[in-house]
């Protein structure tokens, strides 16, 4: 585990990368990250489509953004919509855009995202919540590149890239019946995975030093560091909001927080609770608990165990590598 006094009194620590501005608000030291990172800057060269996945808060609208900006497009509009936040009603005519007087209230013509987003990027974030009958829609579009506009009969072209993501799993959802299969592999081109916080422990104290100076900007008299034990909770804390979490808990203790220092006490009552248990796991596993040796000499045995049953306990075949499915 990352140690907490890492946190270099609240230093953000730069990345060392080949494109330092397009991830300059993206904070990862870590090698969860820095593989992300990797990635986005072979796949940006190309109009390959991308799915990026991950829970909720993980940084998905950011990574896009940074696909974008290291891309031939970066010039041309980064376009956005949330599929999950936009009423079913409205999103064919967002995508797509509208004649006049194709529905009450449409007074004059209006471009769709996807048009707007010609020669640049649209992004759908929580593709997977949409409609099948739009999913038919958006996949012509991957397909050919084209759409009508609602109440309109005119071929519209487009070459936005598309870069879609979503928190939930589209495999189990085309298995269900949820999500189009043949959508689904026009989307899974290059799919990208992304960490929670929580496998990325070693960014915390990093994230919190940047998160304070962002908020130290906009007002002087705001705490300027964190202890030393609140730091250690933070890191231990399993962060199911991810970084939005965390940042929004950042926010807080700055607005709240009366003294120069975030302690222990300022921090909610569930993450001290959560790092107390983590500390007695850990307690009960180096003290009297289950030890690492013995975990391995549990786990030979069952081995052992397992094999000599294959063999009808055989000893000789049992010791045989093929018995272990070597």
């Amino acid at each position: 585990m990352t140690d907490p006094n890492l946190q270099l009194k609240n230093k953000v620590i730069p990345i060392k990368i080949q494109s330092q501005v397009i991830f300059k608000d993206i904070i990862g030291s870590g090698s969860a990250m820095q593989k992300i990172f990797r990635i986005v800057e072979k796949v940006a060269v190309s109009d390959t489509t991308i799915m990026l996945n991950g829970e909720t808060g993980t940084g998905k609208g950011l990574i896009a953004r940074a696909i974008h900006l290291a891309s031939g497009r970066k010039d041309k509009s980064f376009v956005q919509i949330n599929c999950g936040a936009t009423p079913e009603g409205l999103l064919e005519s967002e995508f797509f855009g509208y004649r006049r007087g194709a529905f009450t209230g449409a007074t004059s013509d209006k471009a769709g995202k996807f048009e707007i987003a010609k020669g640049g990027t649209i992004f759908l974030d929580e593709i997977g919540d949409m409609s099948a009958d739009l999913q038919v829609k958006v996949l012509r579009v991957l397909e050919e590149g084209e759409f009508e506009r609602v109440g309109g009969n005119e071929t519209i072209k487009t070459d936005a890239r598309i870069i879609a993501a979503t928190h939930r799993d589209l495999e189990e959802e085309v298995q269900k019946g949820n999500f189009r299969e043949d959508l689904f592999y026009r989307l899974y081109v290059i799919p990208i995975m992304l960490p929670t916080l929580k496998e990325r422990q070693g960014d915390i104290p990093y994230l919190v030093s940047y998160f304070l100076e962002e908020f130290r900007q906009k007002k002087e008299d705001l705490p300027t560091k964190v202890s030393d034990k609140a730091m250690k909770i933070m890191v231990n804390y399993s962060w199911p909001g991810n970084v939005r979490e965390l940042r929004n808990l950042i926010e807080r203790l700055v607005v709240l927080n009366e003294g120069e220092e975030i302690l222990p006490e300022d921090l909610p009552e569930k993450l001290r609770i959560e790092s107390g248990q983590s500390a007695q796991r850990k307690s009960d596993i180096d003290g009297e608990g289950i030890s690492f040796n013995t975990a391995v000499s549990e786990f030979e045995k069952a081995l052992i165990i397992s094999a000599l049953e294959k063999t009808n306990w055989v000893k000789n075949k049992a010791a045989q590598p093929w018995v272990f499915g070597m």
